[in-house]
């Protein structure tokens, strides 16, 4: 072992503060130290934030690299900087006692804004962030990057209303200002406030040493969180908050995950007497996984992933959850404008109604009840439309899956010579031409406009989805037709081959059956 202990630090002013903290209560147990100051990726990248960077440590990469070299002997970070699975050979040696825990927004002028339906709000932290605007939905959140001084300027010389620091970080170094408060509502990134030593594992002796400035109750805490946090399988790239503090023999545990944006917020609380409380991390990472977080941390997963699959209907999030590893973005390609179908056309009876979309369905109960209506027999095409006429209408007589097949059906067993259509003014005449052609008279009804509103996607897309033949039509006004086309049934699929190579079919008519189409083609 070297006499004198080599401290690997950072060379900002905050990193300097704290490694020289370490350095005073080492020299007053009696050992000799040097520090030595290094730029870590993430003092130098200041363009992007963090989470933007693609490196796992961003802050203590370079410190453990000089570590393991044998270039220092051992290094002070942020304890929050550090990831939760150290690089082999490195451990932590030691947590000092932790300063403030909390979040601390620097304002200028006045508070007045917190109250105001818009406001910008600046900092680099998706935690943060998510948790600002789920508080304020309202606000605007900007990007904030660099050294405390650094930050501080740069709220100064802008029109944002404020930007939220660690009080830990601005505290030490005697910055905060008095236009301050603690977000005491907000709960901290894990281990945030908490100084870390670390040191080579085989290096007993420095670790020895650093175990003499260890604070237990620190160690406990910090170590519940950053459990928490691996269990999320989560980084600082995810919206993780997690604070456990002990009082009274009792440690105390709070956790939250949120979505990107803040919508979704899934929180747990805990509470466990000391010395039984070694189980609080699983439980409370298992709580939030159970209720919605494992969606959660596989939306943010999926964050940075080039999308494979675009569908041209806005889907659900719980069908969004059905793809396999895929990311799937998603817009409707048309728009629809229900029609006031003239009231004496619902008024009289009718023997033989035909509705192909619930678009339909629609427009006919937004004028009558469906006690008032007087169809006799109804026939369709799909399941959702089914389940959505014996809703709204009325039993229906028959369905299936397309409309050449219920044209088809109708041509052998319709109860009359003649039928009424709800339909759109867009349409195929596959329908009404089959049983026209059969001496069956079709008194067709506009329903609704179907109106063409496609989006320009991305050349790297793989694959589309199409549930209508109108969906193909509006895709091709504004895009080529180079990629995959998974279609919801055989009429979308016959419109599709006008166009396109490789079709696909889904086994049944619903959009559950072309993600499974797609989750295949992606096995």
């Amino acid at each position: 072992m070297s006499k004198i202990i080599r401290i690997g630090t950072r060379d900002s002013e905050l990193a300097l503060w704290q490694a020289k903290t370490v350095q005073s209560q080492l020299e007053h147990l009696g050992h000799k130290t040097q520090l030595v100051p290094v730029k870590s990726d993430g003092d130098l990248k200041l363009d992007k934030p963090i989470y933007e960077l693609g490196i796992t440590g961003v802050f203590t990469k370079i410190l453990d690299v000089a570590m393991l070299n044998h270039e220092i002997d051992i290094a002070v970070h942020s304890l929050k900087d550090v990831p939760t699975l150290l690089p082999k050979g490195i451990v932590q040696a030691a947590v000092l006692k932790r300063g403030n825990v909390r979040d601390t927004l620097v304002y200028k002028n006045n508070e007045e804004f917190l109250s105001q339906k818009h406001a910008v709000i600046a900092t680099g932290s998706l935690r943060r962030k998510a948790q600002w605007l789920n508080r304020y939905p309202t606000h605007t959140v900007v990007g904030l990057r660099g050294n405390v001084n650094t930050r501080l300027q740069k709220l100064e010389e802008s029109d944002w209303n404020g930007a939220i620091f660690a009080a830990a970080g601005i505290g030490r170094i005697g910055l905060t200002p008095e236009e301050a408060i603690n977000l005491e509502w907000m709960i901290p990134a894990p281990a945030q406030g908490a100084i870390m030593i670390t040191a080579r594992e085989e290096d007993e002796d420095f670790r020895a040493i650093c175990s003499e400035i260890n604070h237990e109750e620190t160690e406990i805490c910090t170590t519940i969180e950053r459990q928490f946090l691996n269990l999320l399988e989560g980084g600082c790239s995810a919206p993780i908050g997690a604070l456990a503090f002990i009082k009274n023999e009792e440690v105390t545990f709070q956790g939250v995950l949120l979505s990107l944006d803040g919508s979704k917020k899934i929180e747990v609380n805990r509470k466990e007497k000391l010395g039984s409380h070694h189980n609080i991390a699983q439980f409370a990472a298992n709580y939030i996984l159970d209720r919605g977080g494992n969606r959660l941390m596989d939306d943010l997963k999926n964050v940075d992933k080039q999308t494979q699959v675009y569908s041209t209907k806005t889907l659900t999030e719980a069908q969004r959850h059905l793809f396999k590893n895929i990311k799937v973005d998603s817009s409707d390609f048309l728009k629809i404008s229900l029609n006031r179908i003239p009231k004496p056309v619902l008024k009289s009876k009718i023997d033989n109604v035909i509705i192909t979309s619930q678009n339909a369905v629609e427009a006919i109960t937004r004028v009558f009840p469906k006690e008032e209506l007087q169809f006799k027999n109804i026939y369709c095409v799909g399941r959702r439309t089914k389940k959505l006429i014996e809703s709204k209408i009325g039993k229906v007589k028959h369905s299936e899956n397309n409309a050449k097949a219920l044209a088809d059906y109708l041509v052998d067993f319709i109860d009359g010579t003649d039928v009424t259509y709800f339909c759109s003014d867009i349409r195929l005449d596959e329908l009404p031409t089959i049983l026209e052609e059969n001496n069956i008279k079709v008194n067709g009804v506009e329903a609704y406009k179907t109106i063409l509103d496609a989006t320009k996607i991305d050349v790297t897309v793989e694959g589309v989805m199409f549930y209508s033949p109108s969906t193909v039509e509006s895709y091709m006004q504004k895009n080529k037709a180079d990629k995959i086309a998974y279609c919801i049934g055989d009429t979308t699929a016959t419109e599709a081959k006008k166009y396109f190579k490789d079709v696909r079919v889904a086994k049944i008519p619903t959009v559950e059956s072309v993600i499974e189409l797609v989750n295949e083609n992606y096995k």
